[in-house]
């Protein structure tokens, strides 16, 4: 894109990683591969010309070949597929160069494609959200790349852990008080203290200049008031005591006008912040417990939970493990191969997926205000009992009436959120909730999460959030292998096994 004002330079090489990567028809992973080492074969076939021209002694052949070898000493032209292979097997992607890009899911196309740029040596990375589809392998191999990195690199990123581990300078683009980027040194938590600082001084003054406004609100009241009851001068006043009286008064109601508009308030709203209706406790019973649950090709071994009104337990396991499908059993919408799961009757289960489709045509409030009408016709929630979606503190006002479909993904995953918590559930499933969502909003989450009296299942590779929860409960889980290599579970505890209600087993 060509910037509407201001100017860039550039030098060196580039890698580029957008959010989304489309499959073209026809390509392959060796195409991927081929376009991102262009640079590194153009200058091996440059070296090699250049020592058939020093070999025929032609003019100028050794300057040729001086700049040549030079180029491809600079790209390490000569290991770059090696180094390709390297990261498409550290970070779980697809080796087969002959698999088209067409067959393959959307995180398998982003693995290929950020393989290749970390083997490619550019001089600058610019990545956007670089961590998506990355379990924590994959995670921790791009983390340790990015901070050996001999170039520059600017990420775009709400991954907490990864700015935290390898960003040195934060250009933060959230709304400010003057409305213009703030820069953070120190890294992360520079960023953090600056922030809280400004947000501080922001809802304070904003504070302020409301309050000044509504003095001025007032003054200006009483002195109309008085413009009005001043036509009636007490008995015996004379004709000029009342004329300059009533000029007075006029000439106070005016100065007021004027200082209300002058103490007009400068600043814009702070930026919401995350309001979660109080969740209920059911105490006594367990509200939900899977026993020895399966799910063929999707879940295995069997898992095994209790889950009771403020149990928390975090779910944990590499992609394909099967952490979204034991949520899904939890909440009901899936039915396990084997073993059971009970409800406790009338528990109000809600699951945020990593995944949602709403209605793309209709507004917000449309979309919100029906889910709450059917949960409260379905009698799972009391009309009494209701939340109103600006309580939440997930969307501004002029969001709430768009259509879905004109949200961003951001905007839509506070939708998702939105609907999970207007049922008050008793239990909390939540899968990568952090998908998507500011830093900010991030936090105020995970705050909440560790208040709610509901019950709280996390499955997440977001490692901030995994640290900051790593007091919780764990359930590990492994993904299933192949029936031919499957063997009889030990004598003693199953592996998957977790009681949240007593602090995990």
């Amino acid at each position: 894109m060509a910037p509407d004002a201001g100017a860039v330079r550039r030098r060196g090489t580039l890698g580029i990683a957008a959010q989304e990567m489309p499959a073209d028809e026809g390509r392959t992973v060796g195409d991927v591969i081929d376009a991102h080492l262009a640079d590194a074969r153009a200058a091996l076939a440059a070296l090699d010309a250049g020592a058939a021209a020093l070999a025929q002694e032609l003019p100028a052949a050794g300057a040729s070949y001086q700049a040549a070898l030079e180029a491809a000493e600079a790209l390490g032209a000569w290991d770059a597929d090696r180094r390709v292979d390297v990261a498409l097997e550290a970070l779980g992607a697809v080796t087969d160069r002959e698999r088209p890009l067409a067959h393959m899911s959307v995180g398998q196309r982003y693995r290929v494609r950020l393989a290749c740029l970390l083997g490619a040596a550019h001089d600058f990375l610019l990545l956007d959200e670089p961590t998506n589809h990355l379990d924590r392998a994959g995670l921790d191999y791009l983390t340790g790349r990015l901070r050996d990195w001999d170039g520059g690199v600017v990420v775009v990123s709400h991954d907490r852990a990864l700015l935290r581990d390898v960003a040195t300078t934060i250009l933060d683009l959230d709304p400010s008080q003057d409305g213009r980027p703030a820069v953070h040194g120190n890294g992360y938590e520079g960023y953090r203290a600056g922030r809280r600082a400004s947000r501080r001084r922001w809802e304070a003054e904003y504070a302020r200049q409301r309050a000044e406004h509504a003095r001025l609100a007032d003054d200006l009241a009483a002195a109309r008031k008085r413009m009005v009851t001043g036509w009636r001068p007490g008995k015996g006043t004379g004709k000029h005591q009342r004329a300059t009286r009533v000029a007075a008064v006029v000439r106070s109601v005016h100065q007021r006008q004027d200082d209300l508009a002058r103490h007009e308030v400068s600043l814009p709203e702070p930026p919401l912040r995350l309001a979660v209706p109080e969740l209920p406790a059911r105490t006594g019973t367990p509200l939900i417990r899977a026993e020895d649950v399966t799910v063929a090709g999707r879940l295995h071994p069997p898992a095994t939970v209790t889950l009771e009104s403020g149990s928390r337990l975090v779910v944990s396991g590499p992609n394909g493990a099967g952490k979204s499908t034991l949520l899904a059993v939890l909440a009901g919408r899936l039915e396990p191969d084997t073993g059971r799961v009970r409800h406790a009757d009338d528990t109000r289960i809600a699951l945020l997926g990593q995944e949602s489709a709403h209605p793309a045509h209709r507004c917000v409030r449309e979309v919100y205000e029906a889910h709450v009408a059917s949960l409260v016709s379905a009698g799972r929630l009391d009309g009494d009992r209701t939340v109103p979606l600006d309580e939440l503190g997930l969307l501004a006002g002029p969001e709430l009436d768009k259509p879905v479909h004109q949200l961003s993904l951001g905007q839509q995953r506070r939708v998702d959120l939105a609907l999970v918590l207007a049922s008050r559930p008793h239990v909390l499933l939540l899968d990568e909730p952090t998908n998507h969502l500011s830093i900010a909003l991030v936090d105020e989450l995970t705050h909440a999460l560790a208040a709610t009296s509901a019950a709280v299942v996390l499955a997440s590779h977001d490692r901030q959030l995994c640290r900051d929860v790593a007091h919780w409960p764990h359930l590990p889980l492994t993904p299933p292998a192949p029936p031919r290599h499957r063997t009889a579970t030990r004598p003693g505890r199953p592996p998957g096994r977790a009681d949240a209600s007593h602090g995990g087993r």
